[in-house]
């Protein structure tokens, strides 16, 4: 059997670009060119025959000047068919899948939008893309980008008015984020809801810019929330310093109060010196993740005796939070390491960090928020369901946990 090779020992050595050009993207693009021709001739050939059936004497006509289409494969040529009517009345070939404007498939908007929430400048993102896309990625401009940002804050406002009354929440978690803007108040805080639905699934419920994390500002969030939809959940979780406490005995009284122990842990120790802190974060280890309330307890209790004669405040930080910290043991225990911390939202909004430290005043608050809602919705694809979702049906139903351990009733 004799092998044949294709002899691509022709192409540049050195790519006039960035482009990283080999042998079977080549292969790729000639053949995506080819498929969308196919695709292309039996669309029109189906128009063809429609307005031929409608009575239209109708005939091919070449082809439209030829136009490069930027795609997951870099630049194809595309030549799009025209039709010419007969019967003196004007008729237009207009594919669907080749819009008479289209300069880019989607999947390289999407590209360019990921790789800008990944903490990527406008100005650089072609650059980027280039290696992957050849010269088409010089089309996708500061302008570009500019129109995904506009189409963003559009979909933003359209998405913190939607319906939440079809989905039904256990858990819920709450932070505020703090990022620079542009303008006269260089800071906002952006008040986020998150939630676990009953099949376990994690959601954004919210995002919404307020005053510092003000118990006015979350009652405005939960009560819009609550008008869309909003169920009373079983129990939430968030930081011991936000008005949103206050706000949430008011609109939903009877959710169960949890203080973050990531937050509460940062919290304590910063009233330590730092030589202490290493062996007093063990020791707070120690109360968390005690597998009962009492043991839990107790290691509380001995970090009060350890710590209180030399740092009171420290001590004082802790125990004032008692009964919130302690909440969890109330609640399933393969639940408990989610519901124990709020760091999913902190951790999610981390990227907008970096992007404004990289490029100085970059987002107006509209901006901001856009941006926020797509870098939410873009990990909430890879968020993964709580463990033992069947212990979410118990808790609806009412079942009692103490120690993370369903008590149901025994049968006589």
């Amino acid at each position: 059997m004799t092998m044949l090779t294709p002899d691509f020992s022709s192409r540049p050595e050195t790519p006039a670009s960035n482009e990283v050009s080999d042998p079977i993207t080549q292969l790729l693009r000639g053949h995506a060119r080819e498929l969308i021709a196919v695709a292309l001739e039996t669309e029109v050939q189906l128009v063809l025959s429609q307005l031929r059936g409608d009575g239209r004497d109708v005939v091919r006509n070449g082809y439209l000047p030829e136009r490069l289409l930027t795609t997951a494969v870099g630049d194809v040529a595309v030549d799009v068919p025209r039709i010419r009517a007969r019967d003196g009345e004007s008729v237009n070939f207009a594919s669907s899948m080749i819009p008479r404007y289209l300069r880019r498939s989607q999947s390289i908007s999407a590209w360019a939008a990921y790789a800008y929430l990944k903490g990527i400048s406008e100005r650089d993102v072609a650059s980027v893309l280039e290696v992957v896309l050849g010269e088409g990625a010089k089309k996708l401009t500061p302008a570009v980008l500019s129109e995904l940002k506009k189409s963003w804050t559009r979909e933003f406002n359209e998405w913190n008015q939607r319906d939440l009354s079809k989905v039904r929440f256990t858990y819920l978690f709450a932070d505020g984020i703090y990022q620079e803007i542009r303008g006269d108040n260089p800071k906002i805080c952006v008040l986020v809801l998150m939630g676990v639905d009953e099949k376990g699934k994690k959601h954004l419920i919210a995002i919404e810019d307020g005053t510092r994390e003000s118990t006015q500002s979350w009652r405005e969030v939960l009560l819009g929330a609550k008008a869309r939809g909003l169920n009373a959940a079983k129990l939430a979780t968030g930081d011991g310093a936000l008005g949103f406490w206050a706000a949430l005995s008011e609109v939903f009284p009877s959710t169960t109060h949890q203080r973050c122990w990531m937050h509460k842990t940062s919290n304590v120790l910063n009233y330590l010196p730092r030589t202490t802190r290493s062996k007093a974060k063990e020791d707070l280890h120690q109360i968390w993740m005690a597998e009962g309330r009492e043991a839990a307890e107790k290691a509380m209790a001995l970090f009060e005796e350890k710590y209180s004669a030399k740092y009171p405040r420290a001590v004082t930080c802790l125990t004032k939070d008692r009964t919130e910290l302690l909440a969890f043991y109330d609640f399933p225990a393969e639940h408990w390491i989610h519901v124990r911390t709020s760091n999913m939202i902190e951790s999610t909004f981390a990227t907008l960090r970096h992007r404004t430290k990289r490029v100085k005043g970059a987002f107006s608050k509209d901006s901001a928020l856009a941006m926020m809602l797509q870098l939410g919705l873009e990990a909430q694809k890879r968020w993964h369901r709580i463990t033992a979702v069947e212990r979410i049906g118990q808790l609806i139903e009412g079942v009692r946990f103490v120690d993370g351990v369903a008590q149901l009733a025994v049968a006589a």
